[in-house]
């Protein structure tokens, strides 16, 4: 999948004005989702990502003194929402977007990986349809 699909499916998932706005919102996500999985396994679904899509996995959020920290979905969205600088309610939205298109994005292996390192109440994200 090219940066551009992905980007069109969050847009239309989250319910962006456009490009752009989806575009922040996918960055805002993946950088928080760096730090909540392991470092490792944030490379690894940062090399199935197109670029530039990859960079926010790879980046800060993916470094080894902050990435696996553990938090719950709440402050997951919290983080989102300080990022994109957003009200909780729509960093939750952004969250659904961009994790509900990951598995057309990656490998299904590479969504197991990813949701084996999150707490169950993330899972409804990735399955998310709008």
């Amino acid at each position: 999948m090219r940066d551009d699909e992905f980007l069109a499916q969050v847009r239309d998932r989250g319910g962006h004005a456009d490009q752009h706005e989806a575009r922040e919102a996918t960055e805002a996500v993946l950088t928080v989702l760096a730090q909540r999985i392991g470092a490792d396994e944030a490379q690894d679904l940062a090399d199935q990502l197109p670029s530039p899509l990859d960079l926010p996995l790879r980046g800060s959020g993916a470094d080894a003194d902050t990435s696996g920290e553990v938090f719950a979905l709440d402050e997951f969205y919290r983080r989102v929402a300080d990022r994109s600088r957003t009200q909780p309610d729509t960093a939750k939205q952004h969250a659904a977007a961009v994790l509900s298109t990951l598995p057309q994005a990656v490998s299904a292996g590479q969504i197991r990986h990813v949701r084996t390192q999150l707490p169950d109440e993330f899972g409804p994200l990735f399955d998310h349809q709008a």
